[in-house]
């Protein structure tokens, strides 16, 4: 594809640059992860509002870990797609590099990016309820269920549920990346989750340049400088080449 790009934005993408990539469920749907939040995504006529809650969990840990178990098996099948690597040597060309993600599909750790704040936890990460030791898990179907601890405690996931406040330090973090970047791209979400939509508005706030990545307008689009509709997989290769100074055909526009 060929994009049009603004003079604003291609003067910012050298190395001295403050970036912040924030990411949301678009750029893993181009991988084959399904949207678990959609209609679609219900599972043995459960809504994910009854399996994803700390409630859910204390009344059925074996169902909740039974749905959890699926979706790390969808999951394992995936893999990472050109916007995630592209996104990886973003991190190895800016000198001031944060991945902010929604995600919790892990896709990011495994194209390897490094410099990440995951808002929402991990599904491949493991906690436990008694004594909050957490570990990576990769192996996708756990058992027996629930999984517990050395401590004989009963294993979670290591992801934010409904009605979970986001892990402090980690949103504390985007916070202050997200007010002290100069150049945010949101890509892929929604915009519509909070307290994570409020990051694209703090970085306006304090004087970033806001770029939206999406195959559709979404709720953030109103308040971004400027909006590439598409794939992530195919708009963040092509914005690369201009890291090098090597537009590759990507037309300037006058903006």
């Amino acid at each position: 594809m060929s994009l049009t790009l603004s003079k604003k934005l291609h003067s910012l993408l050298t190395s001295s640059t403050r970036v912040v990539v924030f990411t949301g469920a678009g750029i893993s749907a181009e991988s084959g992860v399904p949207t678990f939040r959609a209609a679609q995504g219900l599972w043995k006529e459960f809504p994910v509002e009854k399996l994803a809650t700390p409630q859910a969990f204390a009344e059925d840990p074996v169902r909740v870990w039974q749905w959890y178990c699926w979706r790390r098996e969808l999951i394992s099948k995936t893999h990472p797609n050109a916007g995630h690597r592209a996104i990886v040597r973003f991190e190895g060309f800016f000198d001031d590099f944060h991945l902010i993600t929604q995600n919790v599909d892990g896709l990011h750790g495994f194209a390897g990016s490094r410099r990440m704040l995951k808002l929402h936890g991990d599904i491949w990460d493991v906690i436990c309820s008694s004594c909050e030791r957490s570990r990576l898990e990769l192996t996708p179907v756990l058992s027996p269920l629930p999984p517990r601890c050395q401590c004989g405690g009963i294993l979670r996931p290591g992801v934010v549920w409904f009605g979970e406040a986001l892990p402090s330090r980690v949103f504390a973090a985007a916070v202050e990346a997200a007010s002290k970047a100069q150049l945010f791209f949101s890509i892929g979400t929604s915009a519509e989750v909070y307290p994570a939509a409020q990051l694209p508005q703090i970085a306006k706030l304090h004087g970033a340049y806001v770029v939206e990545i999406n195959v559709e307008r979404s709720a953030l689009a109103h308040i971004a400088h400027e909006v590439l509709l598409g794939k992530a997989g195919e708009i963040l290769p092509e914005l690369t080449g201009c890291l090098r100074d090597t537009p590759q055909g990507l037309a300037l526009a006058g903006a």
